[in-house]
């Protein structure tokens, strides 16, 4: 699904220079991560002349698996099997230093894994707001222009020693129950914008945008970090992007269930529109040279072993990368699943499957002693060892002196740039959700306010990067950037930390806000409430911090302003009814810019535009068991279902949720009444008669053709410049078993002047986007009637036969 936007090129513009300053790489300022270029450290990398440069498979002029293979045919099994680990160990014989494999980026580079470190030349690199902040921006081009401006650090890291070329992001799994610890890395609860984030960040992350492509869009480009060239065995990669955790991953710990543990069962209709989507989105768009399998099972088979979730997106989807496991998922197949008896069974089991490298040491402990008892064999070895040298192939690892020379201009002086930063601070401004602002209470005018009182236990804090993150540049707290517009500044934290246990400090908060002429209270979560192995047990505000909030609005002489913190929905239905609570500001975890983003929303110099990707269910909805992996409502057992599209439940605020200081209204320029679909008929009704109620997808013909395209006129009434994301969903107004109550289409992000209209338009394709699958996980487009939804309006399109 793609949209295109009459009179974007404003919204954009500012992005476009961000995008186009990045060229400039070789005149960028030294910042705080930047000491001296003198000392950075000469790297070591095979086919260096003279002695170990005549080797097949440093010959760059052959393709790219026959010198993989020439690579392999020199190496002894005791070699090979040194390679089937994230940290593979030198052949010093042929000149080849090790490797690690590890690195991360999720939001910015960041030292969770052992490919990265900030102990050299680079201290720090630039924090952008975590991936559900991002994602609520609802913009692909700062999607990508985020992910060019991570890869330009991560290269430019590489290439004084201190990151890798291959990074183990995006998370991609599906945001499915509130609970979850990371669903704060993930770009939320929907398919389509999950699917659509990770292709952008995979493109622009690897390299693969062309100057030459797209446009990007609306004459917008970004800075290119790839080639156009192709030899015919696969695209040159500038680094790789890892699409995890596959599959149906998004459990940390709940009851007794672990993510070592558990055994996600999942229907094949949810397999098809729900968990794999992003992960098929991923490889086949996006062009992933990596998957991570996770640690759970899928239906009873450890995903790290299942060759026909594996070997689905080599054969359906045409995945030509490397997969490896999540860390001692191999390890797990034995020691948490027991799924195998021994040891050797288990990492047998993950190469077989398709598992080519494992982060650990399991394989490279016990996979000799399998193949000498016959569990494995070393043409299994040799496939697992084909991909990941491709992979580095295609990275120019073995390209001697000219793979070192490509991009070896980046150094220090492109981490923390000023253009990097502005950028953070766009993405935090445009992903920060208004969920209330009673009787326009917001925004305030700095010249009439004489004093400011500033509350909670994250209110000083500069720890707002979320989880994965790196060693921020520049980080400054809420507190110290709205100290920039108020003097008078009355600052207490209420709490000694975020679990809030006790009241202790309440006192103080109290004081601070009868003094002050307005209050801010920031509430919410941190990495102590949600993070990776901890998932939530409740969706109420940490310990007291309830409490806080209510005690504070109490006293205070006007309406408080709640900002609330954190990756995962939070039932603040209590604020949400109470009149002395005046706004309601979701942050998040904005990176090192939030404080400056927050500070311009609420003083009026950045109108918020940002929506929900995610429900936000009442506290009511942790009777739901975590581990029930069904998005469907199930009547007969009182299962509400789960996400936008199947929960029939309450919720606090709905998926796409956001307001503005502006308002905006909608009208239908155009949109078909009806579509035909005789010609894919005539077959069908022949083999089962007049009674047709939907087609398989599969089994319609020319679906292309079928694609029509949907006008929307967007006007901003209002005093005040804004930007609106505008939302297409659609349904079937006939009900099928497991059928979704609606799903989304198409989204895109305009900007709107004050009293002006923007046209937009939507291309809708029938076969992709008014389908969906039905109980045996095959895609069926129903006939008659559906449902295109957009704020107001609503308009029918009759499929007919």
């Amino acid at each position: 699904m793609y949209s295109r936007s009459t009179t974007q090129i404003i919204f954009f513009a500012f992005t476009l220079c961000l995008i186009t300053s990045l060229y400039s790489i070789a005149s960028a300022t030294a910042s705080e991560a930047v000491t001296t270029e003198k000392s950075i450290p000469q790297l070591e990398y095979p086919c260096r002349p003279p002695h170990h440069s005549s080797y097949p498979f440093c010959n760059t002029s052959l393709p790219l698996k026959t010198r993989a293979r020439s690579l392999i045919s020199l190496l002894t099994l005791h070699e090979k099997i040194q390679q089937l680990t994230n940290n593979a160990s030198a052949i010093p014989r042929l000149g080849i230093p090790s490797y690690e494999w590890w690195s991360e980026s999720l939001h910015g580079v960041a030292d969770n894994g052992p490919g990265v470190s900030f102990n050299g030349i680079v201290k720090s690199a630039t924090n952008f707001p975590q991936v559900i902040v991002t994602a609520s921006a609802f913009n692909r081009s700062l999607w990508s222009a985020v992910a060019s401006a991570v890869a330009v650090e991560a290269k430019a890291m590489y290439n004084v020693g201190q990151a890798g070329l291959t990074f183990w992001a995006p998370n991609i799994n599906i945001f499915r129950d509130p609970r979850w610890g990371r669903g704060q890395e993930t770009p939320g609860e929907d398919p389509m914008v999950t699917s659509a984030y990770a292709v952008e960040y995979v493109r622009a992350f690897e390299g693969r945008y062309s100057k030459k492509a797209d446009g990007y869009k609306y004459g917008l480009q970004r800075r290119v970090l790839g080639d156009d060239n192709d030899d015919g065995d696969g695209d040159r990669l500038t680094l790789s992007a890892c699409c995890k955790h596959f599959s149906a991953y998004d459990l940390e710990k709940w009851e007794q269930f672990t993510r070592y543990n558990f055994n996600a069962v999942v229907t094949d209709q949810d397999m098809q529109d729900t968990y794999q989507a992003p992960f098929r989105s991923c490889i086949q768009q996006g062009k992933a040279s990596c998957v991570m399998c996770s640690y759970n099972a899928v239906n009873g088979i450890p995903a790290c072993a299942n060759h026909d979730l594996l070997q689905k997106a080599r054969t359906d989807w045409n995945f030509r990368g490397y997969i490896t496991s999540d860390c001692d998922a191999v390890a797990t197949i034995y020691e948490y699943q027991n799924y195998t008896k021994t040891p050797e069974d288990a990492v047998a089991a993950a190469l077989r499957a398709g598992t080519d490298i494992n982060c650990g040491t399991y394989m490279l402990r016990h996979m000799m002693s399998a193949i000498e008892q016959g569990k494995a064999l070393e043409e299994d070895i040799d496939k697992a060892l084909i991909n990941l040298f491709t992979v580095q192939l295609q990275l120019g690892l073995f390209d001697g002196e000219l793979g070192r020379n490509r991009f070896r201009k980046l150094g220090p002086h492109d981490v923390c740039t000023s253009e990097h930063r502005k950028l953070a601070l766009e993405a935090a401004r445009q992903g920060i959700v208004l969920l209330k602002n009673e009787q326009k209470f917001l925004p305030l005018d700095k010249h009439v306010i004489s004093s400011l009182a500033v509350i909670g236990p994250l209110a000083n804090s500069t720890n707002l990067g979320g989880g994965y993150t790196g060693v921020p540049c520049n980080p400054k707290s809420i507190l110290e950037r709205l100290k920039e517009y108020v003097n008078n500044i009355y600052h207490a934290a209420g709490c000694q930390d975020v679990s809030c246990n006790s009241s202790t400090y309440f006192s103080e908060a109290l004081s601070a806000a009868k003094q002050a002429d307005y209050v801010i209270v920031v509430a919410g979560l941190d990495l102590s409430q949600e993070t990776e192995d901890h998932d939530r047990y409740s969706l109420l505000l940490p310990g007291h911090q309830m409490e806080l909030v209510s005690s504070v609005a109490a006293v205070s002489k006007k309406p408080v302003i709640l900002v609330i913190t954190g990756g995962g929905p939070i039932d603040v239905s209590f604020a949400v009814r109470d009149p002395r609570v005046g706004s309601i500001l979701w942050i998040g975890y904005p990176g090192e810019t939030g404080g400056t983003a927050l500070s311009e929303i609420i003083f009026g110099h950045y109108n918020p535009g940002g929506r929900l990707t995610m429900t936000w269910y009442p506290e009511s909805f942790t009777s739901v068991a975590m581990n029930d992996m069904n998005m469907r409502a199930d009547p007969s057992r009182n299962y509400p279902g789960r996400t936008y599209r199947f929960y029939t439940g309450d919720r606090i605020y709905g998926f796409g949720y956001g307001l503005s200081f502006t308002k905006f209204t909608y009208k239908l320029l155009s949109a078909p009444q009806t579509l035909n679909l005789k010609e894919s008929m005539r077959n069908l009704l022949q083999q089962r008669g007049n009674d047709v109620n939907y087609m398989y997808v599969d089994e319609v013909q020319y679906c292309d053709s079928l694609r029509f395209e949907v006008q929307i006129s967007v006007t901003n009434i209002g005093d005040i410049n804004g930007s609106e994301v505008v939302l297409l969903f659609s349904k079937p107004t006939k009900r099928f078993k497991g059928s979704p109550e609606r799903q989304l289409i198409g989204f895109e992000r305009i900007h709107i002047l004050s009293n002006e209209t923007v046209e937009t338009s939507f291309v809708v394709d029938p076969c992709e986007h008014l389908s969906f699958a039905d109980e045996h996980g095959n895609r069926i487009l129903p006939i008659g009637d559906h449902i295109l939804i957009s704020e107001n309006i609503e308009h029918i399109v009759a499929i007919q036969t």
